[in-house]
């Protein structure tokens, strides 16, 4: 079982920027997938972005492409999302998750772990 807590969040105006982090311990970090999801009105968690055990594959949502990015330091058992050119629209509680496999997936039932969540809110 991995647990994973995540930080970063907060209040920005739009076009702003932040940076979520999220620390995994419980299995070996480099073992396995990472991901970023985030609730959609009505949908459930939807797929943000995620990101291979090494760090050399990662996919995005359409909706984020080109302004986020995601990255991990295997060493510091930590994934990060930066956040640029922030929308009101990507306001959300945003959740990170361990994947049961070492690639890179976008659907949601292949991450086994998950963490507390970290509100963004982004002001028009």
């Amino acid at each position: 079982q991995v647990q994973l807590v995540e930080s970063g969040g907060g209040l920005v105006q739009a076009g702003g920027s932040l940076r979520l982090s999220c620390v995994a311990s419980g299995r070996t970090f480099s073992s396995y997938a990472m991901g970023w999801f985030r609730p959609a009105p009505g949908m459930g968690r939807q797929f943000v972005a995620s990101i291979n055990w090494s760090g050399r594959t990662t996919y995005y949502a359409d909706s984020v492409k080109g302004r986020f990015t995601i990255s991990r330091d295997n060493a510091k058992n930590t994934v990060y999302l930066q956040m640029n050119s922030l929308k009101p629209e990507d306001t959300a509680v945003y959740f990170c998750a361990a994947s049961k496999y070492t690639s890179a997936t976008t659907s949601l039932p292949d991450f086994a772990s998950w963490g507390q969540g970290t509100q963004v809110t982004v002001s028009s």
